[in-house]
């Protein structure tokens, strides 16, 4: 498991310069809110995730260059894979964009997430990726039922209660312990264990005292949006699945129809035929492609492609 991250400074005073500026910003004055984070930095210049705050406002004030200015403070700390210095960095222009995030900042994400994550998502975010793409999943099924389904990135276990009727088992895997918590609690998991999609079958942990190619459904809702590089995760699903097993997966749409790109929101959006290319090289044969709303972001629809392709 990554370790926490450190959210304050330690020193009173610029633990609470840095509340009245995330006061600031919550009214919408991030210039101001930056000021006040520049002297709480003053005071603690080591506070890396000080830093983040700092490059945040910057950023929503139209500060560009002193946002890079302050991520490449957090680039150059040791915690800076935690902190996604580099994908923060890359959504400003000013790295290269990163073929896959780092696992820790991924799990950290999730981690701090997973106490309102439904709530924040599907609630106020109209996330509908579970219910589509479970329906995709039955109406190229027919009357067949599933012996066992793996759950890739489960996180809270929204997908699985979606599909339970038709499984008749099911495993989920996350990089995430808090998430997998949460999935617990949706009594639909036989095994629940913490896995890393980034990684290669050998150790993305999908492995440890279990078979390959048990699964004749592998399910990824909004999973690769946190991935560039999907080589590793599909190879993932190509060694899960069984002969004539499907693979259902979600992406972000990526407009411009080249490979995958970065979006400001630090998700990754993939072109169809990247996906499509990528899916033949692991051995899948895509068979139908849907594209839909699946979320809003900042008020606007976020357009996603849903996948289902068999072995």
């Amino acid at each position: 498991m990554a370790p926490k991250r450190i959210l304050t400074s330690g020193d009173l005073v610029a633990d609470r310069r840095a509340d009245y500026a995330a006061m600031l910003a919550e009214s919408g004055d991030h210039a101001a809110a930056a000021e006040l984070m520049e002297q709480a930095l003053e005071l603690t210049p080591g506070w890396t995730a000080g830093w983040v705050k700092l490059g945040d406002y910057r950023e929503k004030a139209g500060l560009t260059d002193l946002a890079v200015e302050a991520y490449r403070r957090v680039a150059a700390s040791p915690d800076a894979a935690l902190f996604g210095a580099d994908l923060k960095l890359a959504a400003l222009g000013a790295v290269e964009t990163p073929a896959l995030p780092p696992s820790a900042y991924v799990e950290g994400l999730f981690d701090d997430y997973a106490d309102r994550f439904e709530t924040a998502l599907v609630e106020k975010l109209g996330y509908s990726v579970p219910k589509k793409l479970a329906a995709l999943i039955r109406n190229h099924k027919g009357d067949a039922s599933f012996a066992l389904a793996v759950d890739l990135g489960c996180g809270t276990g929204l997908l699985g209660p979606e599909i339970a009727d038709c499984v008749s088992a099911l495993e989920g895997y996350d990089l995430s312990e808090n998430m997998l918590a949460k999935a617990r609690d949706k009594g639909v998991y036989r095994h629940l264990a913490r896995a890393d999609l980034s990684l290669s079958p050998e150790a993305s942990g999908l492995f440890e005292g279990m078979a390959k190619a048990r699964a004749d459904l592998v399910a990824a809702a909004d999973v690769m949006m946190y991935l560039g590089d999907l080589d590793a995760a599909f190879a993932n699903a190509a060694a899960l699945a069984a002969a004539g097993g499907l693979f259902a997966f979600s992406v972000e749409k990526d407009e411009a129809e080249t490979g995958f790109s970065l979006r400001p929101s630090l998700r990754y959006a993939h072109s169809r035929a990247h996906v499509e290319t990528i899916l033949t090289r692991h051995g899948f044969a895509p068979s139908a492609c849907e594209e839909t709303v699946i979320r809003m972001d900042a008020g606007q629809p976020i357009t996603g492609l849903l996948f289902l392709a068999r072995k």
